[in-house]
């Protein structure tokens, strides 16, 4: 385990843009993948890397994120690992709540002051990408930098998307822009090597994933900049001119979990024959909850590009392009396609089955004859017999007591009860 620096994950705000996936948990324990959740990423990521003691800040819907880590991080009494959660805490000499992600830092340093590091590591808990934060450590090193931020080359289709970073021939930054307007991008190009020019990808977009010297962070957080509250609008860029700011440039798959769509496309992009993030590469594997969960049975279904997560009962008429989550029940006739559904918590006994059929309440799962297209499906759902949910580019972005429109797509909220024969 690498103890010269220590890991701080960020778990973000209100997580607004998320709704209603965050209405009840914060963004990091949202399910991906239908078994893992958005906080395994960036932990995973680090326990490759050998790094062992890490810090998950929140302050929003807490409590599933706790539990979710207590029920997974289990170290050996012979090891210094550990996974913390550092919620929002008032105290006589703080009585405010985060007001950003350099605010929560500061707020969390007399916790993280006893363990002893040189350098630290600020990750975001809403992000998907598998990245070797040794070789960004080494890169920090090597070049002498006080201050390193992950980037990625993007075109500039995306670059008004994101904080923009100039570099110069050795690798320093020189500038920073945040979200630039396509007719300033002309002067915010970057060497990004030829690969990455022949793709068009010349600006380099901050990831979010920063190192510090740690004695330069705390002298920042505490002397330099008492008032303020966020890295990427304030801390990096006032840091760019006076200390020595580093790029480490990275290529592979990332993407920034950052609303719906974004969550949408993520998980959909996990069906693909070749997904860009690799679940089944064995030297990266994401950790996540091991739950003693029977196999999936499925009966007289056609599957195509589709991931089963284990657990289910599935008796559809076809399954395409969606990810079935733990304990997924799926009734006869149905079809899903460009679904994700989370699955559930936990399952109904028979006599919970016959109880709540008798009071013509719909069980746990989809129901039968059901066609459902373009929509997430929260947890312990309840959708009845002949339900249709046509998600699309025709419907406006609505919020109802069951389920929530965002840029075409369906949400179901959790423990939603969906009527036989409703549509949408």
């Amino acid at each position: 385990m690498s103890r010269n620096i220590v890991a701080v994950i960020l778990g973000g705000g209100a997580g607004s843009r998320l709704y209603p996936l965050t209405a009840s948990r914060s963004k990091p324990a949202v399910p991906i993948g239908g078994k893992y959740r958005l906080v395994d990423i960036p932990i995973s990521n680090c326990l490759h890397c050998g790094i062992g003691r890490m810090f998950v800040f929140t302050q929003f819907n807490s409590a599933s994120l706790n539990r979710h880590i207590k029920n997974t991080y289990h170290f050996s009494a012979f090891s210094s690992a550990f996974v913390d959660i550092l919620a929002a805490e008032l105290t006589p000499d703080n009585p405010a709540w985060f007001q950003g992600t350099a605010d929560a830092v500061r707020q969390g340093l007399r916790h993280i002051n006893p363990f002893p590091s040189d350098y630290v590591l600020i990750l975001s808990g809403d992000q998907l990408y598998q990245m070797d934060f040794n070789a960004m450590l080494d890169s920090h090193i090597h070049s002498g930098a006080e201050i390193s931020i992950a980037t990625i080359p993007v075109s500039a289709r995306d670059a008004s998307d994101f904080g923009i970073m100039k570099k110069d021939e050795t690798g320093l930054i020189t500038s920073f822009i945040e979200k630039p307007k396509k007719d300033l991008l002309g002067d915010w190009e970057s060497d990004t090597g030829e690969e990455m020019r022949k793709e068009g990808k010349l600006f380099l977009a901050s990831m979010g994933i920063y190192i510090f010297n740690r004695t330069l962070l705390w002298d920042i957080l505490l002397n330099e900049k008492p008032e303020a509250t966020d890295f990427g609008k304030e801390i990096i860029p006032q840091s760019i001119s006076k200390y020595k700011v580093a790029s480490y440039q990275y290529e592979g798959y990332w993407t920034d979990i950052g609303n719906i769509r974004s969550f949408f496309d993520a998980n959909l992009g996990l069906t693909k024959e070749i997904p860009e993030f690799n679940l089944f590469d064995i030297n990266k594997t994401i950790y996540t909850r091991p739950r003693m969960l029977p196999p999936s049975k499925i009966n007289g279904t056609t599957l195509e590009k589709s991931l089963i997560a284990e657990g289910c009962i599935i008796n559809a008429l076809r399954i395409e392009n969606s990810v079935i989550g733990i304990r997924s029940r799926v009734g006869s006739g149905s079809t899903l396609i460009n679904t994700y559904v989370m699955g559930n918590d936990s399952y109904e006994s028979l006599e919970d089955i016959e109880r709540i059929q008798q009071n013509h309440i719909p069980l746990m799962g989809v129901g039968n004859h059901c066609y459902i297209i373009n929509t997430i499906i929260d947890k312990d759902c309840r959708i009845g017999n002949d339900v249709r949910i046509n998600g699309g580019s025709h419907l406006e972005n609505t919020d109802h007591p069951l389920y929530t429109i965002k840029d075409g797509i369906v949400v179901l909220k959790k423990g939603s009860i969906i009527p036989d024969g409703f549509a949408i």
